[in-house]
């Protein structure tokens, strides 16, 4: 279950884990964050970059800025 809820800037997301996930973040809070959020945040963050979607998106919007004014493109 997702609960979204726009702020400014920001958005808050409820979700809901198992017991047993909910330990495996516990145990991740003062190495990964210091609050719940923030622990779950940077678990998130550590997946995306893992499955290269962060460098995927930053390549594509390299391009869009390389077409628009430059016809060269850096490699990443």
């Amino acid at each position: 279950m997702f609960l979204v809820v726009h702020m400014s800037k920001k958005k808050r997301v409820q979700v809901s884990f198992t017991e047993e996930q909910w330990e495996l973040i516990e145990n991740l809070e003062g190495k990964l964050g210091d609050s719940d959020s923030a622990v779950v945040r940077n678990i998130v963050i550590s997946w995306l970059a893992e499955k290269s979607f962060i460098s995927n998106v930053v390549k594509e919007e390299m391009k869009v800025v390389n077409q628009d004014g430059d016809t060269s493109e850096e490699e990443v």
